[in-house]
């Protein structure tokens, strides 16, 4: 019976490993807002500004939507909802680079992880 908890357990943990993304998963714009008022348009730049936000969001459902929701809401891994009110982009970036707790490190890397790790930190 202790032998089949463990397995179970060690199934359960490669699931939700596998869930957070591929890491070689490439950003596609979401081009079909419509122009309806509150989208994001493809090449806009956020709040902070220096990135392009329509690849920001590309980047989370691609690679971070698995296990922090699609609206960032949490799922295996926290509510990022209100991440940019707790930590800094660099802060986010040295999560991403290192990762933490249960997520992975180098799920994102290089310019993707800069888009992303600003995009998180305008959430508030």
């Amino acid at each position: 019976m202790k032998r089949f908890s463990l397995s179970l357990v060690a199934a359960v943990l490669v699931f939700a490993l596998s869930a957070c993304g591929g890491g070689n998963n490439q950003a596609t714009p979401n081009n079909n807002n419509n122009n309806q008022p509150g989208t994001e348009t493809p090449g806009a730049t956020a709040p902070s500004g220096g990135y392009d936000a329509a690849t920001a969001e590309a980047l989370y459902k691609n690679t971070c939507a698995g296990c922090h929701g699609q609206t960032l809401e949490g799922a295996v891994g926290p509510n990022l909802q209100k991440i940019g009110g707790t930590l800094s982009k660099d802060q986010i970036l040295e999560v991403l680079k290192n990762g933490k707790g249960q997520m992975p490190p180098g799920l994102v890397k290089g310019n993707d992880a800069e888009t992303l790790a600003a995009w998180l930190a305008d959430k508030k």
